[in-house]
This record gives structure tokens, C-alpha cells and sequence, in this order.
């Protein structure tokens, strides 16, 4: 009996490795264990059928409670091409034109540069190529309202020529949202409700993060301190990121969605965009570096572009649409294979989930191209963003080591007590109490300090970004505190004592 035995049970693990299904929900399984994931859901689309949607672990690792295919995550930047079809729309209308100038539409509107200000067309709001470096502490530092963002906005140097090349960009999608608003003539999410939302019937996705506590079924956050390991952090409700990234959805509001982008806008017999806005949301307008992501050295793609709120390049011959999504503990990604009728969205409460990318190409083999046997996206997508972590880990520990002992301050500390002011960034207050200073950004962001070597000081952890930051109080000539230098990951900046 113990041949035939061994012959039915090989025979149904031949059976289920050709389950393609089967294989992409194995596949899924082993890397969200690897990768630490708490709670997620990924949706494929295949020629207008949801061919599959599955929810996996938990909302919260402090609680038991399931994640479902209405369980609502952070959209983050993949709210972006939302807004695409959200102008898109308002082009259909006759409202506006992609090669409007800006101006024309929000006279208020001021880069440092003044032949970019006369020159921006609504299309560059998109597309990253206005010349600017990323300036995303304007809305993570303050809760500003659009006019406000960008007005501070209007300050940042340029560091390229108009469209003459490419830097990932959240502020001009605030201004998109705003110039939505102006020619809806009323707030943006309430026309993306009106005219794409409700429409689709997705009703568990939320232009307003605020009405997603209402529902009761959203995730949260967490990120893998490498000190602490994986925790939750705390939930911001903020709309600073605005119509860069505020927008919350679920799995079965994402299907919708897809079928909608396959079909060229018509969705269920209904036309809620024409099929030639959907090609120019998606035609390439500006090429991108391959350096933008890191797992383009394992595809080695021939060409990467942007279009209107999509990253795009070439994948086995085939012209590839995503975007991803990062926020505070929380990560998604969408992408769309046009002639091969394909498209996915995976969301997930872990920072840093790169599983994502593996995901997307996995779908994009077993159900676009009939691969059941293609590559261990898993595999080498973990390993590539594993070395870069341990990286990253190397680097701060180096940092650590930096500090010099058995020093003192020049000065008592409230002698550092005041306000120092940056013109775009904003104001660092600096307080003293009870023999320990902490500070303020814009009365906004709050952080306590301790005494590293001489004027430096190091922050603790901030309870959402989970690093520290450094604070320097620099002397001039007369021996007075005249100003601060903050120090952050990947940001330094200087700011002048009133």
C-alpha cells in the first residue's frame, strides 16, 4: 500500500503546483512570513474578471482581528493616479487641457524660477519634471493648508532646467488637487466621490482619512525598528500629504478600480472617462532613472518613463504601468499590463514591504504570461532589499559610534532655549525644562533631546519615524547660539535664530 499511497500524495502536489492559483497563494504565504508583513491583501484582475483576491494575517499585531477584503489600508502615492483621472475627467468636461498653463487656472501659482512659473502646464503637475528637488518636509513638518504648502513651496530652488530632468515631487499633486478644486468648484475629494468613487460603487474607499474611523476596519501601521524589532505605531489621521497620498481603500474596491483602467474607462456600460484621456494618462512623458527602484537592477529593463501618475517600463516585451504607495508604516502598489489585459493591487500595514514588488511581478507571470515556472521574485527581491537594510543598519550603528565623550556644552542649556526660523521649512523652538531641552517643528512635530558631545544634541526616537535626529547650535564670531543645523536621514538643514 505504501507505493500507492506515495503515488496519490505526489500526485496531488503535482496538481497543486499547476493550480496557478494555489501557486500564487503559496507563493504570497511564504513571503509575508519572511518578510514580517502583519496584515495584507493583493487583487489580480485578468480580462475583466477578478481572478483573484485573497486578505492575509491581522489588522494589528496587538489584536486578533482579520483582515478582509474590505479592510481599509493607506492608498499613499497610488492616490496619484487617481488624480490623473480625476483631470482627466475635468479635460473630458472641457474644463481644462492637459497643456493648459497652470497660471491660467491658479494665478497664484510661484516657483523660484519664473519662466517655470509662466511655463508649467497642468500636464508637469504630474510628470515630476518642473526642476525642484523633493521638498515633502513642507507638509511632514506643518499642517498647512494647500495655499499655504504652496506658498512655502514657492521657495525651493530649482535644481535642473524645466523638464530637463526627473525628481520624485509630492508638493505638485497638492497644486493638482488644488486646481481640481478651483475648476470643480468644489474640494477634490469630494469630486473624486461624485464622479469616480460612487460611480464604481467603491464604497470602503475614502478621499478624507478621517471618515475611515467611521467604518471601524482599517489596519494599522507598523514598521520594523532594527533595535525593537516589528511594532505598531501611532495612526496619522493628518491630510497634509493631501492629493499626494490621502486616500484609503480596500481589496474589493480595487478590483473595481482595475476593471475600470483595463476597460478604458467604462465601467459596467458606463463611460466615467474617454478611452483617449486613458491612453494619454498612460502614454511615457518624461524618462526616469534607472535608479528610481532598486529592483530595476534585477529586471534591467530597456526604457523607464513616467507618465501621469505611473512609473513605466518594459517587462518580458511588454510595457508595464505601476506606482507604489509608502506612508508611516504602510505600503501598497498598483500596476497594469494593458495589452495583456492584467492588473494587481497589493496593500500592506509593514513599512518598508517590499514583498510588493515581488508580488507584482509574480501576478504579472503566472496570469499575464502563463508562467508558472518563472522566477523566485520572492527570493531575490528579498535578498536584494536585505543587503541595503543591513546597509542601512551598518550605517547608523557607524553613526553611534561618532559621538565623543566627556563633553560639556558651551553654554548652561537654556542659554540654547529660543526660536530659530527657516523660510520654506518653517520654526524650531527649542525648550528648556527641568535640566533638559527638547524642541518643536512648527508646533507640529515634538522631539526630546539629550546631550551627544559638545553643541550637539540627539533626539529620542520619534514614535512614528522611529529615528533620531541631531541638533547642532552653531556660534558666530562673538560666541552667541545665531543659529541651529538639523540633521535627519537624507536632510540637513540651517536655521536662523530670531
Amino acid at each position: 500500500m505504501l507505493p500507492v499511497l506515495f503515488f496519490l500524495l505526489s500526485t496531488s502536489s503535482l496538481l497543486a503546483q499547476a493550480d496557478p492559483l494555489n501557486q500564487f497563494d503559496q507563493f504570497i504565504q511564504v513571503g509575508m512570513k519572511e518578510w514580517q508583513i502583519p496584515g495584507m491583501v493583493t487583487v489580480v484582475v485578468h480580462n475583466n474578471e477578478v481572478v483573484f483576491s485573497k486578505a492575509y494575517g491581522q489588522l494589528d499585531i496587538r489584536s486578533d482581528r482579520k483582515v478582509d477584503q474590505q479592510t481599509m489600508f493607506s492608498m499613499a502615492s497610488t492616490t496619484k493616479q487617481m488624480i490623473a483621472v480625476a483631470l482627466g475627467i475635468l479635460v473630458d468636461d472641457g474644463l481644462v487641457d492637459w497643456d493648459d498653463r497652470v497660471v491660467e487656472h491658479l494665478p497664484n501659482f510661484k516657483l523660484a524660477d519664473n519662466y517655470a512659473t509662466q511655463t508649467a502646464r497642468v500636464k508637469d503637475l504630474l510628470t515630476h519634471n518642473l526642476g525642484i528637488k523633493n521638498t515633502d518636509k513642507i507638509w511632514v513638518w506643518d499642517s498647512l493648508s494647500p495655499p499655504e504648502a504652496m506658498q512655502r513651496y514657492s521657495f525651493a530652488k530649482t535644481e535642473y532646467p524645466l523638464r530637463g530632468g526627473f525628481s520624485y515631487q509630492n508638493m505638485m499633486y497638492i497644486v493638482a488637487g488644488a486646481l481640481i478644486s478651483k475648476l470643480a468648484k468644489k474640494p477634490w475629494r469630494a469630486f473624486v466621490q461624485k464622479r469616480l468613487l460612487d460611480p464604481l460603487g467603491m464604497q470602503h474607499t475614502a478621499a478624507n482619512a478621517q471618515t475611515i474611523q467611521t467604518l471601524n476596519n482599517y489596519v494599522t501601521p507598523h514598521v520594523e525598528d532594527y533595535e525593537d524589532g516589528l511594532i505598531p505605531i501611532p495612526l496619522n489621521f493628518t491630510q497634509q500629504v493631501d492629493a499626494a497620498g490621502a486616500m484609503w481603500s480596500c481589496a474589493d474596491d480595487m478590483a473595481r478600480y482595475l476593471r475600470f483602467l483595463l476597460n478604458k474607462g467604462v465601467y459596467r456600460g458606463d463611460t466615467l472617462l474617454q478611452a483617449k484621456t486613458i491612453d494619454y494618462i498612460f502614454r511615457p512623458q518624461v524618462m526616469v532613472s534607472p535608479r528610481a527602484y532598486s529592483t530595476w537592477k534585477l529586471i534591467k529593463p530597456n526604457f523607464h518613463s513616467y507618465g501621469l501618475g505611473w512609473f513605466q517600463h518594459d517587462y518580458r516585451g511588454e510595457k508595464l504601468d505601476f506606482h507604489t504607495g509608502s506612508l508611516a508604516g504602510m505600503v501598497a502598489i498598483a500596476a497594469v499590463m494593458h495589452r495583456k489585459n492584467t492588473a494587481v493591487y497589493f496593500f500592506a500595514n509593514k513599512g518598508s514591504a517590499n514583498l510588493r514588488h515581488a508580488i507584482m511581478y509574480k501576478a504579472m507571470d503566472v496570469f499575464a504570461f502563463n508562467d508558472l515556472d518563472g522566477k523566485d521574485w520572492h527570493r531575490l527581491i528579498f535578498d536584494l532589499y536585505d543587503s541595503s537594510k543591513q546597509r542601512s543598519i551598518q550605517r547608523q550603528k557607524a553613526k553611534d559610534k561618532q559621538q565623543i565623550k566627556d563633553t560639556k556644552p558651551s553654554y548652561s542649556l537654556e542659554k540654547f532655549e529660543g526660536t530659530y526660523q527657516h523660510k520654506m521649512f518653517g520654526t524650531i523652538k527649542v525648550k528648556h525644562i527641568a535640566g533638559k531641552l527638547s524642541f518643536s517643528i512648527n508646533d507640529y512635530t515634538f522631539f526630546k533631546l539629550n546631550h551627544w558631545h559638545f553643541n550637539t544634541f540627539r533626539s529620542d526616537k520619534h514614535p512614528e519615524w522611529r529615528y533620531r535626529v541631531f541638533l547642532n547650535f552653531n556660534l558666530n564670531a562673538a560666541g552667541q547660539v545665531d543659529h541651529l543645523s538639523y540633521e535627519g536621514p537624507y536632510i540637513q538643514l540651517d536655521f536662523e535664530r530670531e
